[in-house]
């Protein structure tokens, strides 16, 4: 069964999280948290969101 249509509406904020498998470690090291970091960066400034924390 498919999860409900998440509520959208202007000047909303989202809780957006990540995790590996079994709670798992989702960076094998530096190289993947900076490009993690790099991709958030682009994705964040393309679509004009604002990210509070992380």
């Amino acid at each position: 069964m498919a999860r409900p249509l998440r509520i959208e509406f202007p000047g909303a904020v989202y809780h957006v999280t990540s995790r590996g498998n079994a709670r798992g470690m989702i960076f094998d090291g530096d190289d993947d948290r900076e490009l993690f970091f790099s991709i958030l960066t682009k994705i964040v400034q393309r679509y004009r969101w604002l990210c509070h924390a992380y």
